[in-house]
């Protein structure tokens, strides 16, 4: 069942969606060669700790950190140790969340370590960030939740290939075992939203006012399917090709998609879209 949003408590999904921009803020000016993925995690226990909001990732199902921070051919789920130096060239997906008086807010980015990144890697992340917008510009009133899934594969299919490189093989990879999902007094809950268009699950629930979702496609310069290593949480590719992953999290309301995640509510991105976001609860 898809959990309904009154406008005061989406008021309040905005209240942890901007300690999450507060803390993708904090991360990405700490993402520099020489950083450890748990200097990371530790610049990210404080934001949250300053915000006096709580973290929805540590503890989640075991999940012994703040932060995931996937580096490289790591897609979704590294967990930060002391052990991962970054290095000039790396790239890392940073995802954080939070909680605010019970309400959750969940957001994810791919940073650049440094300089002199291979160009099809800048592409990688460009085509997976307007994928994600695409699909949040899909997110209207009298939808379907499958269509935000193929507004997020379409963009993806019609960019034009990446060149084979030392990290491509010639090709984007949409990720099919993970995806967006709902979220509100829980991180994770239903729908479960897929990247691409399956016929199996048909076009799924009418887009309402006060629908919820944390919209998040993951794309690799080659293979869609991933495997998990021991620790039962680090997923990768399974031909070590890197990958991006971007997410928001946004609620419909009667006056168009408020990006919650976003510190501007989505406005600037998706005017150049053609919607209009809908007013901040917050001002």
């Amino acid at each position: 069942m898809v959990q309904i949003k009154t406008p005061e408590q989406i008021a309040k999904m905005r209240e942890a969606g901007l300690v999450v921009a507060a803390i993708h803020a904090a991360t990405r000016e700490a993402a520099v060669p020489g950083a450890t993925t748990k200097d990371l995690d530790e610049v990210a226990r404080k934001v949250i700790a300053d915000h006096g909001a709580k973290s929805n990732f540590l503890g989640y199902g075991g999940f012994p950190a703040t932060i995931c921070t996937s580096v490289n051919e790591v897609v979704v789920h590294g967990i930060p140790d002391g052990k991962t130096v970054l290095k000039d060239g790396d790239i890392i997906s940073i995802d954080a969340g939070a909680i605010v008086d019970g309400w959750h807010g969940d957001a994810a980015y791919t940073a650049f370590v440094g300089t002199g990144h291979a160009p099809e890697l800048v592409e990688l992340s460009r085509v997976t960030e307007e994928s994600m917008w695409a699909g949040i510009a899909a997110m209207k009133l009298g939808g379907r939740l499958v269509d935000i899934s193929k507004a997020i594969e379409s963009y993806i299919k019609r960019q034009p290939r990446p060149p084979v490189g030392d990290h491509s093989l010639g090709k984007y990879g949409i990720v099919e075992d993970y995806g967006g999902h709902g979220i509100g007094t829980e991180m994770h809950m239903d729908p479960h939203l897929l990247n691409y268009v399956s016929r199996k699950r048909g076009k799924g629930p009418k887009l309402v006012p006060g629908f919820c979702l944390a919209i998040e496609p993951m794309v690799s310069l080659g293979t869609p399917r991933t495997e998990v290593l021991a620790d039962d949480w680090t997923v990768i590719t399974t031909d070590g090709t890197w990958s991006s992953h971007w997410e928001h999290s946004v609620a419909l309301t009667e006056e168009g998609p408020l990006v919650l995640t976003a510190v501007d509510g989505g406005k600037a991105k998706l005017a150049e879209l053609g919607v209009v976001a809908a007013p901040d609860p917050l001002g």
